[in-house]
């Protein structure tokens, strides 16, 4: 299992847009092959700040899925909702070695 965190930073005017996009893709996310978890939090202090944190069975998951059409629909709508540029992680458990 691999662990994927994406921060984005998303303009104060489209919090809105961005939170009801990403309750709408949810099911499809997490009907994804090898998506074992999916959600999106936001930040406690500033509120235009949001993590995806997902849970993939492997790479191989992950990597399908960053070349699929889902991906392409949801970064394709919410990359114009972005003040700056997003960043991402792909990382272990250490408790699971």
């Amino acid at each position: 299992m691999i662990t994927r965190i994406v921060k984005v930073s998303v303009h104060d005017s489209k919090i809105d847009d961005f939170v009801s996009f990403m309750e709408s893709v949810r099911d499809h996310m997490l009907a994804f092959n090898g998506c074992e978890h999916w959600e999106v939090l936001n930040d406690k202090t500033n509120k235009n700040i949001f993590f995806s944190y997902s849970i993939w069975k492997s790479e191989k998951e992950l990597e399908a899925y960053k070349y699929s059409t889902l991906y392409k629909q949801i970064w394709s709508t919410c990359k114009q909702w972005f003040t700056k540029e997003s960043q991402a992680w792909t990382v272990d458990n250490i408790f699971d070695k």
